[in-house]
């Protein structure tokens, strides 16, 4: 993949005195005389961006629109959802793939005779403007290959982009590496940030942290009722993996990971357990 060195040009360096989160909090509020676009200056400037990243003439894999049964209702999938750090391997089928990801960050409803620029989806969105994606690797997709995917919402069909189980060196690219080692889903979050601040500004950036928290929830609820293990990453080495998803790091950006795979018993951390549960591993 292309290296990008985007960073390097507007990094800037790092002082006791300049506490930058409270420059960018200051910076993102919104006042009473804030200007804002027209709905047709904001529709006109969407249609110029994509809803889904295409990736066409890349493989692709079309997902069912069949989903897999969900065993646990929603307030035991709440009450029960802990952080799993001890996977089992395990082998997704299509329509667990397609479940996930569906209620993670699907299209449920449409846009017409609304003044709103995007079909909507199963998570609040600022503006409905929809501005993440979603990259996934893993080596454990029943009947194809092993790789890095990216789910298209728009169309419900995943886009094969890499092949080879990169699960090392991803791994490598974590805080607490292994964190990965043991997953057999390595999910990436990523944001065009452009699909927001165009309209919202500073703000806009906001937004999409927000975003990027239900879409993770979402996947952390769906994972345990399959009968799955989660765990929410924020250490990582954000530069290294941007350059092994090819993203820039400034206009396109990782903002979360998560891993999943299977529960061993050494990873059941329930209400029933001596054990409390432990915290997001951020």
């Amino acid at each position: 993949m292309a290296e990008n060195r985007l960073w390097q040009e507007i990094i800037m360096p790092g002082s006791n005195e300049e506490r930058l989160w409270e420059l960018f909090h200051e910076n993102s509020k919104v006042g009473r005389h804030t200007q804002t676009l027209s709905q047709e200056e904001v529709r006109s400037r969407m249609r110029k961006l994509h809803e889904s990243l295409p990736f066409e003439g890349y493989p692709r894999v079309d997902l069912p629109h069949s989903f897999a049964p969900l065993s646990l209702p929603l307030e035991q999938a709440i009450t029960t959802r802990t952080s799993v750090r001890n996977f089992s391997p395990c082998e997704f089928t299509l329509e667990q793939i397609g479940t996930l990801f569906f209620y993670a960050y699907g299209v449920t409803r449409k846009n017409a005779d609304t003044s709103f620029p995007r079909p909507f989806r199963v998570v609040p969105s600022g503006g409905a403007l929809y501005p993440l994606e979603i990259f996934f690797h893993t080596a454990s997709l029943k009947g194809h290959s092993s790789g890095i995917y990216h789910y298209n919402a728009a169309e419900h069909c995943l886009r094969h982009l890499q092949d080879g189980d990169d699960k090392q060196r991803i791994s490598l690219g974590l805080v607490q590496p292994e964190l990965a080692q043991g997953a057999s889903l390595i999910i990436f979050l990523t944001a065009i940030f452009e699909r927001s601040v165009f309209k919202y500004g500073e703000r806009g950036y906001r937004f999409i942290l927000l975003e990027a928290g239900h879409v993770a929830q979402n996947l952390n609820l769906v994972a345990n009722a399959l009968g799955l293990g989660c765990v929410n990453i924020g250490g990582y080495f954000d530069r290294e993996i941007d350059e092994y998803l090819d993203l820039d790091g400034i206009t396109h950006s990782t903002i979360y990971m998560l891993a999943i795979g299977g529960k061993t018993d050494a990873s059941d951390n329930g209400p029933t357990s001596d054990k409390p549960p432990p915290d997001s591993a951020l």
